[in-house]
């Protein structure tokens, strides 16, 4: 299963998970990239002392190609950005904003970048700041999202760029992988189905969450801040609703939720911790190893595909 992604990457399929703060650290990493696919770690808000430390852990575990995924507002981002020189990774994806003022750094240093945008006005400036490839992710991720839908974002980011897409949102298995290559798609990332691996080192009540999640059990809070994130309802997901119906500031909501993602991830507290997870959250049922994962998305998307990939 080549394609223009697996070429980038260096990877044995185009299949990318996604660099979920507190889930993809670096044992997730290695193991996705050891079955084939590539692994991420997610910096999230964490300093720089620790991605150096988690690229170094994953270089002891994979001798396989993996990234790091960057997020922009965190306070340490430069020194990131420049950790990801000094440690030798061939890779970064990028969220939360724009990486254009590392963008000649990583280049010198031969580091592919690949931006994760929500819109084809964003799509058509990572292209022309030299991204490599762009994660087109829909609105039906899970945790920080953007207004359009997967079906739609695709296929107009692909014709708006001459650099290779990946999909992202609402991606869970073989059937959601062939439409993404459908639309235009090289590759396809997924988030929430490798939080249900075995290999993923989060609470089993995050877990279980998932697996319990039906179809309905998404809701997206902070629509009224410009800053919405989709989650699995819970009884802080129904507080912050209700105060944002009530007016309250994006001071009063951040507070409600500050060191929620922790809470769930690490501590399990499926009350009062933010369970971000995406729409695709019910149509996961089982939990796999990276390796079997990845095996059945490739079977089943390549019986629905045949030669066209």
């Amino acid at each position: 299963m080549k394609t223009e992604i697996t070429e980038i990457l260096g990877c044995r399929y185009p299949i990318v998970q996604g660099g979920m703060a507190w889930v993809a650290e670096h044992r997730l990493a290695a193991a996705v990239s050891n079955a084939g696919g590539f692994g991420l770690i997610g910096v999230g808000g964490a300093s720089s002392q620790w991605a150096r430390e988690q690229i170094q852990k994953a270089k002891a575990l994979t001798d396989k190609p993996f990234g790091v995924n960057l997020m922009l507002m965190n306070p340490e981002a430069e020194e990131i950005a420049k950790v990801i020189v000094q440690a030798g990774v061939k890779v970064v994806t990028t969220g939360a904003g724009s990486p254009e003022k590392y963008m000649k750094m990583w280049k010198e240093a031969g580091i592919k970048v690949i931006p994760v945008v929500a819109s084809v006005a964003m799509a058509k400036r990572m292209a022309r700041a030299g991204a490599d490839a762009l994660v087109a992710e829909g609105s039906e991720a899970g945790g920080h999202i953007g207004e359009s839908t997967t079906m739609t974002l695709v296929p107009q980011i692909v014709d708006a760029v001459d650099i290779p897409v990946i999909a992202a949102g609402g991606i869970a298995d073989g059937r959601g992988m062939a439409a993404a290559f459908a639309l235009g798609a090289k590759g396809v990332q997924l988030g929430t189905r490798f939080v249900v691996v075995k290999e993923a080192v989060v609470h089993e009540n995050y877990k279980k969450a998932i697996l319990k999640a039906k179809d309905i059990d998404s809701r997206v809070t902070g629509r009224s801040t410009g800053h919405p994130v989709r989650l699995l309802r819970n009884p802080l997901v129904k507080e912050y609703l209700r105060l944002e119906q009530a007016g309250a500031t994006f001071e009063e909501l951040e507070l409600l939720t500050l060191g929620g993602l922790e809470k769930a991830v690490v501590e399990g507290d499926m009350e009062f911790g933010s369970i971000m997870a995406g729409q695709i959250a019910g149509l996961i049922k089982e939990e796999l190893s990276c390796q079997a994962l990845i095996k059945k998305l490739v079977e089943e998307a390549e019986a629905l595909l045949g030669d066209r990939l």
